[in-house]
């Protein structure tokens, strides 16, 4: 697993200070795609950060992808994937980008954006809501700081694991 420093250092140097975005629908209901519309609103003023949508995969550094994959747009995916220029980035943008959501199943579904090309961050939701899509990009560039740890990296205390035990637990934390 890519280390969150590296990955931060790759888009600052790879991005600059500004992302072009190309947003692509491969099958979804239009509901992420209305909430993917109103983050490029006036009210909340995604430019501020440097993201403006661009009419063309060419011109993008960042591809969002909305809806569950269909197999009549497998190829289409990945053909606009190789269009865009190296770096890139892939975001799947709601439930069924990110694993095909309550299509997952279907005869005429691949699955989720990562069945076919790779992605690179997750904003799930059904839709997701425009704070979240704009927490999902900040966050991968680094705009602002991470709000939970790796589970990895946490380990607790007996004295934790006592604080949140249930008496039978406690009992068994006590005698080890």
């Amino acid at each position: 697993m890519v280390k969150e420093g590296i990955l931060r250092r790759f888009f600052s140097k790879a991005f600059g200070r500004s992302l072009w975005v190309f947003h692509v629908n491969v099958g979804a209901c239009n509901g992420c795609d209305i909430e993917v519309l109103d983050v490029l609103t006036p009210f909340f003023d995604v430019e501020r950060f440097g993201i403006k949508l661009v009419g063309s995969p060419r011109h993008a550094d960042v591809l969002l992808v909305s809806g569950p994959v269909t197999r009549t747009m497998e190829e289409p995916l990945k053909r606009l994937y190789e269009a865009v220029p190296d770096p890139k980035v892939v975001v799947a943008i709601g439930a069924c980008a990110v694993g095909g959501g309550i299509w997952f199943d279907t005869y005429n579904v691949v699955g989720g954006v990562d069945k076919v090309i790779p992605v690179d961050i997750y904003i799930p939701g059904c839709p997701p809501k425009p704070e979240a899509i704009i927490y999902g990009v900040a966050l991968a560039l680094g705009l602002v700081p991470k709000k939970i740890e790796r589970v990895e990296e946490r380990q607790e205390t007996p004295e934790e694991l006592a604080q949140i035990a249930t008496p039978t637990e406690k009992a068994e934390v006590a005698t080890q």
